[in-house]
């Protein structure tokens, strides 16, 4: 079983705000999460992260992978 931490898209049309989620790599987008880690509004400036650093950690020792768009928002 390959995990990865990834963004889930939630919120309103026109309105996006994004979970930080650990889910399996072959489920879809809305598909069952594993666990929810943060989350992420992109359209204000500055951007807002929230995220829970203990729970991400466990996650990266247990073998869950960062997606690209997750080491990004991470490295602002």
């Amino acid at each position: 079983m390959s995990v990865k931490i990834r963004l889930q898209r939630v919120g309103k049309r026109d309105q996006a705000l994004y979970r930080i989620v650990v889910m399996e790599k072959r489920s879809k987008m809305s598909g069952k999460t594993l666990a929810i880690l943060g989350s992420a509004n992109l359209d204000i400036k500055p951007k807002s992260v929230k995220l829970d650093k203990k729970e991400l950690d466990l996650w990266i020792t247990k073998g869950a992978q960062l997606n690209n768009s997750v080491r990004k928002l991470l490295a602002i």
